[in-house]
């Protein structure tokens, strides 16, 4: 989702137009299944994805990193990082998969997620450096949030229906550095959020939702700056955004809200550090966006919206067509919306509603949740079963 990975990306245009016969440059299959977004640098596309090793209803999966040429898709080369046991359960929600998170890339290095199945660091030419298998939990559902990285570690969120923690791990290295347990006793524990690594008066904070709260963490030791709580939200997927001086957390199922928190506070700031709240059509799954003064979201219903990110007054509304699970993108003044069936919906990124074109892909029943990456002037975008690059 951009180099900040917080939906932002910064190109001059993007193509507004594309099917399944026009402006598509290349289309290939990718095998197994994976909700990873991709990443790319110097040419090259990096991917996650999980193969069943075996024909069995529910088989072990074998839990992939590959790495495609960025002009034309061709492999580069595919490793197998890590194995499910061939005694183990292996359970997942339908929407989600056993390759949701999605990889980071850091120079020559690149780091995938598995959930409790393994974190990885390999190079960009597919050897794998090391291995850490210590975070251990019970996924219900499955996997699904990406690392954060800060200087020289990568920070996860822990979140099963058994335990929930925070972990840091050494990125030369793969040791854990320090694993905090989340301070609550949740009716519902899991949760899939990936955290925003933010700095606030020189001081930096890593913003981790869960199941019933919202902590930061200082990263280099895992101890709690401050923490809101927001009732029985579990399942909580959106990632955090930051800007005009307030963090935006989205409280996933159950109690679905979002909420833009002040983050200069200590301690538990439920009461004096939330600015402002709404429930109307706040986003389960899908990341909100923030362009300027305007934040953006969708439902996962559909229902766009667009609000003053420093009081929450209402600009917009509007209820475009499908699901949504993908977060949006920001590119060239335009907004991005993918539903879960293949429809693109581009609008103005503007306090007054507009749209721009529609898009599909497939037959109507193609699932696409996972988020757009960009490569040059080209969109990426990942459906069930192939990666296409759309282009003018």
């Amino acid at each position: 989702r951009g180099p900040t990975g917080q939906g932002h990306v910064d190109v001059k245009k993007l193509p507004t137009a594309w099917s399944e016969s026009s402006n598509i440059t290349w289309k290939v299959e990718i095998a197994g299944l994976g909700w990873s977004s991709p990443v790319v640098a110097d040419g090259r596309i990096y991917l996650t994805t999980a193969v069943p090793r075996g024909d069995a209803a529910v088989a072990p999966q074998g839990l992939r990193a590959i790495c495609l040429n960025a002009d034309n898709g061709t492999e580069i080369w595919n490793v197998e990082v890590f194995q499910h046991p061939a005694d183990e359960k292996v359970e997942v929600h339908q929407k989600n998969s056993h390759a949701s998170p999605t990889p980071i890339l850091d120079g020559d290095r690149l780091f995938v997620h598995f959930g409790p199945h393994g974190t990885a660091c390999l190079t960009t030419e597919g050897t794998v450096l090391w291995k850490n298998e210590e975070l251990r939990y019970a996924p219900q559902h499955g996997n699904g949030g990406s690392p954060a990285m800060t200087d020289d570690r990568l920070i996860i969120c822990c979140d099963g229906n058994d335990q929930q923690f925070v972990a840091a791990l050494d990125k030369q290295t793969g040791q854990t550095l320090w694993r905090t347990p989340r301070d609550t006793k949740p009716a519902k524990g899991f949760s899939f959020c990936t955290p925003t690594i933010i700095e606030v008066n020189g001081v930096t904070q890593a913003v981790c939702p869960g199941s019933n709260a919202v902590f930061a963490y200082d990263p280099a030791t895992g101890k709690e700056i401050w923490r809101v709580d927001y009732g029985e939200g579990f399942s909580v997927v959106p990632r955090p955004l930051f800007g005009q001086g307030l963090v935006f957390v989205c409280t996933g199922f159950g109690d679905e809200q979002l909420l833009a928190i002040d983050p200069t506070g200590q301690g538990n700031v439920t009461s004096t550090h939330v600015k402002w709240s709404t429930r109307k059509a706040a986003p389960k799954s899908p990341s909100p966006i923030l362009v300027g003064e305007n934040l953006f979201f969708i439902s996962d219903g559909g229902i766009a919206s667009c609000v003053d990110a420093k009081t929450g007054e209402l600009r917009w509304h509007e209820r475009l067509s499908g699901n949504y699970s993908a977060s949006p993108t920001f590119a060239a003044g335009l907004l991005y919306f993918q539903s879960e069936t293949g429809v693109t919906t581009v609008v103005d990124a503007s306090d007054k509603f507009r749209e721009v074109a529609r898009n599909e892909l497939g037959d109507g029943t193609t699932r696409t949740f996972a988020s757009f990456a960009v490569v040059d002037d080209a969109i990426l975008l990942r459906s069930e079963t192939h990666l296409y690059r759309i282009e003018d």
